[in-house]
């Protein structure tokens, strides 16, 4: 039996629980948690902002150590340090067939299965197919990534969504070239990551927005060289902050469609406005064909940093270990399993950056 975090159903509160866990089976592989991250993604798991099986362990930014392999497991042993991979690519689907790993069209059909039992036999889900908010997961191979030689084993549970999605929507998604102006909407944990990730790609100015003034010093130390707090006049502000154009790149990391709208009027004519937050069916963002016509910008949705981890992970270790990406720097307070809710509530109200849960 191990402790775990369950998502009872959608809108209740976590709970604490005892679970059982199986052996892994032919392609598992079983891992010790050694943290996970507390990220936006499982508060909208938890909200049905994101429909995925309930009941389910929540979880699914994490690191560990692997304790045991199934039947056919060759890339991981018992005792490596391994990253959590919420979202495999099955390798034959038609986005995987031309490079889109990040769309594959099957990477979230284990969170359907049934990943471990409560005390009374409940059957439960791995929220995100990796259950990560528990002290041990048993996942698919291919959910799991060697941790980059030189990356702290409690740091690499970032790498597992926050650095890859930030890093991703800087370089892969925005494409964000040397001298730019940069944007960045949301400072949590996935807008420290790209902050960062604008500062590695030498971008000119790099401006923070957020609700919150206390972040301020949070978003400089990430790299910000300019911080506004949001407001009716934000677009407006970095109009001014950038001769009066606009900022080339937008990288909105919130999911709402006054931010969305926001960092999209924050743009110059010709800028690329790139969306990362996860948003309800609700956030309906309006445009009028004349404006899109004269701006000339362009809007892109963007999954998972548009990245491939297996790609990525080898080049974030790189930054890593030369002093240019610090992954301690995006938490913000390491908790125990039952600090989850408080992290949630701390997402709602918008402190902080990243919670770790460190076990």
């Amino acid at each position: 039996m191990v402790r775990a975090a369950v998502l009872p159903s959608v809108g209740a509160p976590l709970e604490i629980a005892e679970i059982s866990l199986p052996e892994p089976g032919p392609g598992q592989v079983r891992v010790r948690l050694a943290a996970a991250g507390v990220c936006h993604s499982d508060l909208s798991l938890s909200d049905g902002t994101m429909r995925l099986p309930v009941p389910a362990v929540l979880g699914h930014e994490g690191a560990g150590t692997v304790l045991a392999v199934g039947e056919g497991v060759t890339h991981v042993a018992p005792g490596d340090g391994v990253v959590l991979n919420w979202a495999p690519s099955c390798g034959t689907c038609h986005a995987c067939s031309i490079g889109e790993v990040w769309l594959c069209a099957d990477a979230l059909t284990g969170a359907g299965r049934v990943h471990a039992l409560a005390a009374d036999g409940t059957e439960l889900h791995p929220g995100l197919n990796v259950g990560a908010f528990a002290q041990e997961t048993v996942v698919a191979a291919n959910c799991v990534l060697p941790v980059p030689d030189g990356v702290p084993l409690t740091d690499a549970a970032l790498l597992g969504c926050a650095v890859l999605t930030g890093y991703g929507a800087v370089h892969h998604s925005a494409r964000v070239r040397e001298g730019e102006s940069v944007v960045v909407f949301g400072v949590g944990g996935v807008g420290l990551a790209t902050l960062q990730s604008a500062r590695i790609a030498g971008a000119g100015s790099i401006i923070a927005v957020d609700v919150s003034p206390e972040k301020e010093e949070l978003a400089r130390g990430a790299g910000a060289t300019e911080y506004v707090v949001a407001s009716d006049t934000t677009a407006r502000e970095i109009r001014g902050l950038t001769g009066k154009r606009g900022a080339d790149v937008a990288i909105e990391c919130v999911g709402r469609a006054s931010t969305i709208r926001a960092a999209w009027d924050s743009t110059r004519r010709g800028g690329r406005t790139t969306v990362v937050g996860i948003g309800g069916k609700d956030q309906q963002v309006t445009f009028h064909a004349l404006e899109l016509f004269h701006w000339g910008r362009t809007l892109s949705g963007c999954v998972f940093g548009n990245s491939d981890p297996a790609a990525d992970l080898p080049v974030l270790a790189e930054h890593i270990r030369a002093g240019r990406l610090d992954l301690s720097a995006l938490v913000t307070e390491q908790i125990a399993l039952d600090g989850i809710p408080a992290a949630f509530d701390n997402m709602l109200a918008g402190k902080g950056g990243r919670a770790l849960v460190v076990f």
